[in-house]
């Protein structure tokens, strides 16, 4: 003789209908998350750069090839040495949430003249945003100490 066992279900269907639904950070589609905003290089050039809103500017521009990533410790500030250093068209710097102290500390540590330029923020501590779609960045040239 068998015995059914009751079917337990893990999950109750309002549960489930609730888990589809996703917060407006982190859509379901990916083309919802794209942010698409503009780099100057080097060399001069602006240079389109895609990333997904929630991901730090460093990714997306390491991600574009223009920072290299194998020179940083990606979004981990206690390990930053600024080599994601950008500079933000003064438009733009208005639209993200102010320096925390630490990045702050770390951009003053890094500058060889230990003053905060104001357009300065580390790549690592600007989290990409659907506001900030078209934003204009600029990549300066490495510092000789961060050049292999």
């Amino acid at each position: 003789m068998l015995h059914r066992l009751p079917s337990i279900s893990l999950i109750s269907r309002s549960s489930a209908s609730s888990a589809s639904t996703s917060s407006p950070t982190h859509s379901a589609k990916v083309s919802d998350r794209i942010v698409k905003l503009f780099a100057i290089d080097v060399d001069g050039r602006k240079r389109e750069v895609v990333g997904l809103s929630g991901h730090t500017l460093l990714k997306a521009l390491a991600q574009r090839g223009l920072i290299d990533p194998a020179s940083h410790r990606l979004e981990d500030i206690d390990a930053c040495s600024a080599e994601c250093e950008v500079n933000i068209a003064q438009e733009w710097f208005d639209k993200l949430p102010p320096r925390s102290y630490d990045e702050e500390y770390v951009l003053k540590r890094n500058s060889r003249a230990r003053v905060l330029n104001k357009h300065s923020r580390l790549g690592c501590q600007v989290v990409l945003t659907p506001e900030l779609q078209g934003m204009v960045v600029a990549v300066p040239e490495a510092k000789p100490w961060d050049i292999p």
